[in-house]
């Protein structure tokens, strides 16, 4: 864990050339971004190549967790400064936090990202919208899924809404956050489950519709 004083230089260096960047950004991609921005992504490919000689995701994701610390202070800083710069750094620590179930941590940088239109590195084959729906989503069928909670997929469903993706991907979100609310609001949750059948015949849906539809239905 890194000292408080370099927490706060880290911080205030993200903000600062955050703003810098985003006044010269043809400066930027000639020379690869600002000498702090450099030394965090040295870091990071330091990290990164840790992680590939893992082989056990549970391994790999208790790596991450206790490496994204020493991001968060740099994190901090380029969302205070609230510029639309590309910032690979950002952007992997958003996939790590919901690798490791820091939904509301990975939810806060998806909101500037989204706003900014920032994409994400090359190496996740995906746009933004597309990866922030079918990971988050996919997390909920994980034994440890019950971190991710009905308004954090109400959220994800609402900052994803005017984002064009495959209907497949947008049935799993619809699915997860129908199960999620099956007990707790069972009609909105009907309606998320037949939407997710409507994009995805084959969803797997049915059942948990109909279990639910002769739940809402008075006895007579």
């Amino acid at each position: 864990m890194s000292s408080p004083a370099r927490r706060y230089r880290e911080r205030t260096h993200a903000a600062i050339t955050a703003a810098a960047d985003a006044a010269a950004p043809q400066a930027v991609a000639d020379s690869e971004g600002s000498a702090p921005y450099r030394l965090m992504r040295a870091a990071l490919l330091e990290d990164q190549r840790v992680l590939h000689g893992i082989q056990s995701i549970e391994g790999k994701i208790e790596a991450k967790r206790k490496r994204l610390p020493s991001y968060d202070a740099w994190v901090a800083g380029r969302l205070d400064a609230d510029e639309p710069v590309a910032d690979e750094v950002v952007a992997t620590v958003m996939v790590w936090r919901i690798d490791t179930g820091d939904i509301d941590g990975a939810l806060q940088i998806a909101r500037h990202m989204l706003r900014h239109e920032l994409p994400l590195p090359e190496k996740y084959k995906r746009d933004l919208p597309t990866l922030l729906v079918e990971e988050i989503a996919d997390r909920t069928n994980r034994p440890d899924g019950g971190s991710v909670t009905p308004e954090q997929l109400l959220e994800v469903g609402q900052l994803t809404a005017d984002n064009d993706m495959p209907d497949e991907v947008r049935a799993k979100l619809h699915k997860a956050t129908g199960l999620a609310l099956k007990d707790k609001a069972p009609a909105q949750a009907v309606e998320h489950l037949q939407r997710a059948l409507q994009l995805n015949p084959r969803s797997g849906v049915k059942a948990d519709i109909a279990k639910l539809q002769k739940q809402l239905t008075p006895a007579t």
